[in-house]
Parts: C-alpha cells; structure tokens; sequence
C-alpha cells in the first residue's frame, strides 16, 4: 500500500459520526441536518432537459479535452462574469469532473516530491487541500484564519491554495490580497490554485466577488502566469450530482494538467458536457438561486442578534460560521441530542498550528435546507445556547 494513506487524517463527516455514535436525538422534534454543504434547491430544468436530449452521448468514449464549445462556453461565461478578456477555449479552458477532483488531481500533477515540498492551505479550510498535498508527497502548511500572507514562510512552498468566497468563513480576498500572494508567487516560484465553486453565491445582486482572474487582469498580469481558478456547477446550478466543473488560467500549466488527466482517465461525459453548455449559459437560474440564499440569511441573522451565536453575514457561500459558547464539539453533539440540529464542529475543520486551532469553539451551519428548516433550526440552537 502507499505508505502516505497513513498520513491522511479522518474526513470532517467521518468525525462527526463517531462524535454523535451512541447519541439519541430528542424524538419530540424532527431532524434536521445542516452539517453539510450540499444543493437543496431544485436542479433548472433546462439543465435536466439538456442531459436527457444528450444520452446518445453514452455511446461516445468522450475526449478529455472536452468540447469545443463546453470550452467556448466556459470562456464565455468568464467574460461576461468577471469582465475579462475570454480566456483562449483551447488552451486556457478544461473541463473536469467537479472541483473537488480537479483539485486533487492538479497537486499530483503540479508538486515534485520531496522533503521540502510544501502545499499552503487556509484554515480553516477544505480537507481536500490537505489530502491532495500529502498524497502528492508534499508537507501542508497552514495559513491561520486572520493571517496575512506576509506571515507565513514560503520557502519550500510550490502550491497555495486559495478559496474565495471561503469554506467555512464567507470571506473574499480583497484586490490587494491579490496582489500579495502574486507577488510572493513571483518571488519564490509556487502556483496558486484558487477554489472559487461558491464564488455565485453572494448576498447582493449587484456585488459580485472578485476573482482571482479578474484581479490577475487588474492587476496587469496577461497570461495568468503561475495561476489556475477552479469552478464548479455543483452550487452555481445546484447540480453536484452531475459532477461538473471547470480549471482555466495559465495555458502551460494546463497543459501539463491534461497530458496528467489523459492518462488519469478523467474524461467528462458528452451528456454531462451538453448540460453544461446549457448550464454555463443561463444565468436566471442562478439569480434566483441567490435570491433564496439571500432569504435564508435575512431571516436567520436577526435571531442571532444579541446572543452568543451572534455572527456577521459572510461575503460570499452559504455558510453560518457561528462562534459557541462552550467546545464547539460538544455543542455540535449536545445540540443534537437536545435539539436534534446537525451541524459541523469548527475544529473539524481547521488544523492546529501555530499553537491554535482556528476553528475552534466555532461551528459551521450550512444553510442548504428550505427556508422554514433554517429558521427552526436557528430557534433550536438560539435556544440551546441560551441554556448554556
């Protein structure tokens, strides 16, 4: 067996089984499971109507280039999204199967072993980082919520990982942000690998997220030198079963990338590609999609108002990263038991450095389910604080 499969620590949901076996839920009231960040809302019709007029693609072994014009598509919707030049369908675009494979897969391609390899990582941030890194045989250093990029030492360093909107915060890098971590990228060499699968989701209309694309463009760096966005249909569209999603950027790292996924055999299928097309190119489903988030938000933070759970909106994601008031383990597992609300421990999902883990006494509350749920599991948990 790989030796590094040992270094891989237990996934955040995994914990939170073992921390709820053996606890029974208050059968008076009825479950509800806000711990994972999965699409509740109805998957657009036009997406489904596409994938069902495509079936004859299944008779196709698909290209792992993709099509032409999913890659016309993806560039195009970059254009008109974040104001940009299209980025180049054939060198600069690549379909993958969800961002969170994609994500993987680029750190095996990207890092050459080694005991100094490192990966940096957010954190709190998404387990996959980690895992990517030390299957990649690199070391994860970590990024304490709160940190600037200044503060950590990168030499060694080959990969960043960035995500904006964050996972769990909500926060968005600023321009200046930006500007740090390229010119750090400049200065020692390590790419930077920026998640942004929730970068549709955003509590004003009218206020996209900047991403990292657009700050690359701003900040007059042609080509995307050292740099690769990922993106995904799975929040956008509510589509994560359809496991489908995008890279783009710097055009010779990608094609490194492909010549890694031909023989990975990750190649997407044309029924899935043709609702992609169909899903890249209407954006009134993802208004509306955002409009519901936005009703979550709206309704839930006011009854946060003047407790402990008391929290900001977050920027971008939909996501309440909502300080506790006792060990944020326990209070998952209590609130549970008592209450019956599921929610994710904060410091499942933030590793300790620097002498703290930042997601500790925190807990991460995905609003994923219908408007009534949330606010009922909202009153449960204000309720529960309350009696602490």
């Amino acid at each position: 067996m790989n030796p590094r499969l040992s270094s891989l620590q237990p996934y955040p949901f995994d914990r939170l089984r073992a921390l709820l076996a053996g606890v029974t839920p208050n059968p008076a009231l009825r479950p509800i499971d806000l711990s994972i960040g999965e699409p509740k809302h109805p998957t657009p019709a036009l997406v489904k109507d596409a994938l069902c007029g495509a079936l004859d693609g299944l008779a196709v072994y698909p290209r792992t280039l993709g099509l032409p014009e999913l890659r016309a598509a993806v560039a195009g919707w970059l254009q008109r999204r974040y104001a940009i030049p299209p980025p180049d369908p054939a060198t600069e675009v690549l379909p993958v199967n969800g961002s969170r494979e994609a994500l993987f897969a680029f750190a095996q391609a990207i890092i050459d072993p080694g005991a100094t390899a490192k990966v940096a990582c957010p954190n709190p941030f998404y387990q996959i980082y980690e895992g990517a890194a030390l299957l990649a045989g690199a070391t994860p250093v970590f990024l304490n919520d709160g940190m600037g990029f200044g503060e950590l030492d990168w030499r060694g360093v080959q990969l960043a990982f960035v995500c904006s909107p964050g996972n769990p915060t909500g926060r968005v890098l600023r321009l200046e942000e930006w500007r740090e971590l390229f010119e750090l990228s400049d200065a020692h060499g390590f790419v930077v690998a920026a998640d942004e699968c929730y970068s549709e989701i955003y509590p004003d209309q009218a206020q996209p997220p900047l991403g990292a694309l657009a700050a690359a463009q701003r900040l007059g760096r042609a080509g995307y030198a050292r740099l690769v966005v990922f993106s995904s249909l799975s929040k956008r569209s509510n589509a994560p079963g359809m496991r489908s999603g995008f890279v783009a950027g710097d055009a010779g790292l990608l094609a490194q990338f492909l010549l890694y996924r031909t023989y990975h055999g990750s190649a997407m299928s044309i029924a899935v590609q043709r609702a992609s097309i169909a899903a890249w190119g209407d954006e009134a489903h993802v208004r509306e999609n955002r409009r519901l988030y936005a009703a979550k938000f709206s309704a839930v933070l006011p009854l946060l108002e003047k407790t402990s759970l008391q929290t900001e909106k977050p920027e971008g994601g939909f996501y309440l990263w909502l300080p506790t008031p006792s060990d944020d383990a326990e209070f998952a597992r209590r609130l549970h038991r008592q209450y019956n609300v599921l929610v994710l421990p904060g410091s499942f999902l933030a590793r300790e450095s620097g002498g703290v883990n930042p997601g500790r006494n925190h807990v991460r509350v995905a609003l994923v389910a219908p408007l009534a749920d949330c606010v009922e599991a909202v009153q449960r948990m204000v309720q529960f604080a309350r009696s602490l």
